[in-house]
């Protein structure tokens, strides 16, 4: 269960993340941005959660109730997690509606790293460092890819 939780936390904020920020910077539509985060948490949780099922099948050494715990805690996590992303769209601006997720998304995953790192006992401020870099490269690179995706279309 472990396991499928800190996945589907994990890639439910850096995916659905960076969806919406890409989606934003391109179409400058909340419309777009909500039908992208409800796409998401419906496909992705259904894709990652597959794609543990197999990786531990692969593995041969867990049982089948270990398994299907893990895909199962892995869809509902990504889904649920994703889905949080749906009221500040709802009930803000675009622009303050991103802000605010990505301020969410950031707390999240700064939570889920602090437990991580007391649980590998290692400084919790290094744990943390290092997933807000990947999640901040992501939001940069999926701002800039919607705007260029923006302009280079005629979409914005």
């Amino acid at each position: 269960m472990k396991i499928g939780i800190c996945f589907g936390l994990t890639s439910a904020v850096i995916t659905t993340l960076g969806l919406m920020v890409g989606l934003a910077s391109s179409t400058n539509s909340r419309l777009v941005v909500l039908g992208g985060i409800l796409t998401i948490a419906i496909a992705d949780a259904f894709s990652d959660s597959l794609g543990i099922h197999i990786s531990e099948e692969s593995e041969n050494r867990h049982t089948k109730k270990e398994i299907w715990t893990s895909t199962l805690s892995t869809f509902f996590a990504k889904f649920v997690f994703a889905c949080t992303f749906i009221a500040p769209v709802l009930f803000l601006e675009l622009g303050p509606a991103i802000i605010a997720s990505i301020a969410w998304g950031l707390l999240l995953l700064g939570i889920l790293s602090y437990f991580i790192g007391e649980n590998q006992e290692e400084p919790t401020w290094k744990v943390i460092a290092e997933h807000y870099i990947v999640a901040i490269a992501v939001i940069a690179l999926t701002n800039f890819a919607g705007s260029w995706i923006g302009s280079a279309f005629g979409i914005a």
